[in-house]
């Protein structure tokens, strides 16, 4: 049984990247997959316990957060996705479980992909929306979702008019989710925002148009502007991992991933943000970015990639070259460890979430295998704290 569930998953992920491929360039749609519809996309609705005003949560220093992407269906626009479907029940147990206690669940960040295809309305609203809604709804909690390249497209421009029918679905899902345009944390007309809770500050950005000098301002600006006494812990959500080694990575690099590392990664050195989140591949990974700042005081950077949230899964394809970016970021004596790498077949990757956990500057992770995957541990364990030994 195991073997014929590798075997699937195998004819799976090669399909899947062939989908992938189209849905990174601009080419056009394949008649099977509208673009444009009179249909509207529902919105998610509100959460029954939204976060409070920054300034209400700022002595709060510990709670849970739970982060998962890549939940596109095999079915989209035809019924709800139904390995996602594992995923929320799991996510909802955690977060009833979790309520009474020191350390309540307070939101769930989403890498990207919610469906195959963003601008096909029917796919929203069949197969993710009500989904969703049982995490604002029976979770009670908010739910923040990055724009992933099946979303809105993987077209750099954010002038494409391929990529504005995705994002006009995209910002129809979340229009009860995110800061609305003309917010301080919301940069307009893009999918690009972030929130405080607590010690904890989140900014979520479009990987997808990595190289758009506008994002970058506006991302840069709001790291510039924080009150560091108070937020103690930035955590960033994209789409495009910075560093992989499943089909998306390995010995190639994509142009997001490139303009990421180029731009964004010194950016958040500079802030010490403390973690990166990512899909795009369908597994779960874990790198370290150490550092050294101008005094020459050690810093660390988690990047993981989480894209287990129902896509078909990918495995291991290979280690990235990293010579060219360790040559570049010499001046910061940058060091990459891969701490955690994914399985070389596709069952050994299973669907999962993480479960962050928050205790003042304390970050840890708990990854949460669903289905076949419960007794995942790609720590050996399924926990691992984010601190390097003083």
């Amino acid at each position: 049984m195991q073997n014929l569930r590798k075997s699937a998953q195998l004819t799976g992920i090669a399909l899947c990247v062939a989908t992938c491929l189209f849905f990174f360039t601009r080419n056009e749609v394949p008649a099977q997959q509208p673009t444009a519809s009179t249909q509207t996309v529902r919105a998610i609705s509100a959460p029954r316990n939204p976060l409070p005003p920054e300034e209400a949560s700022a002595g709060v220093t510990r709670f849970s957060f739970i982060v998962y992407g890549d939940t596109r269906g095999r079915k989209d626009g035809l019924q709800l996705q139904y390995e996602h479907s594992l995923v929320v029940d799991s996510i909802l147990a955690m977060i009833r479980r979790l309520e009474k206690t020191p350390s309540p669940v307070r939101f769930v960040l989403q890498t990207g992909d919610a469906v195959v295809n963003g601008r096909d309305p029917k796919q929203w609203n069949v197969s993710f929306v009500d989904l969703i809604n049982r995490i604002t709804g029976e979770g009670g909690v908010p739910y923040f979702l990055a724009a992933g390249n099946h979303d809105v497209t993987g077209v750099p421009s954010p002038d494409d008019s391929l990529r504005k029918v995705g994002l006009k679905n995209y910002l129809e899902a979340v229009a009860q989710l995110i800061p609305p345009d003309g917010a301080a944390r919301r940069l307009a007309g893009y999918p690009t925002y972030a929130f405080g809770y607590g010690n904890t500050f989140v900014l979520a950005f479009d990987s997808n148009i990595a190289g758009d000098e506008t994002q970058y301002q506006w991302v840069k600006a709001q790291l510039e502007g924080l009150d560091r006494n108070r937020y103690q812990n930035i955590i960033v959500v994209l789409h495009h991992p910075e560093f992989s080694s499943g089909p998306h990575g390995g010995p190639k690099v994509e142009p997001p991933t490139a303009a990421v590392r180029a731009r964004y990664l010194p950016l958040f050195r500079q802030h010490h943000v403390a973690i990166t989140f990512s899909g795009h591949d369908h597994l779960f990974e874990h790198w370290v970015e150490r550092y050294r700042d101008s005094l020459g005081n050690r810093h660390r950077m988690d990047h993981v990639v989480t894209g287990g949230g129902g896509a078909p899964p990918y495995s291991y394809t290979g280690e990235p070259d990293l010579r060219e970016y360790l040559k570049a970021n010499a001046g910061d004596k940058v060091s990459l460890e891969h701490l955690v790498r994914p399985g070389s077949e596709p069952g050994d990757n299973p669907y999962h979430y993480v479960l962050v956990r928050v205790d003042g500057t304390h970050l840890g992770l708990e990854v949460i295998g669903v289905d076949w995957g419960s007794g995942f541990k790609p720590y050996r364990s399924r926990s691992a704290e984010l601190q390097d030994e003083k």
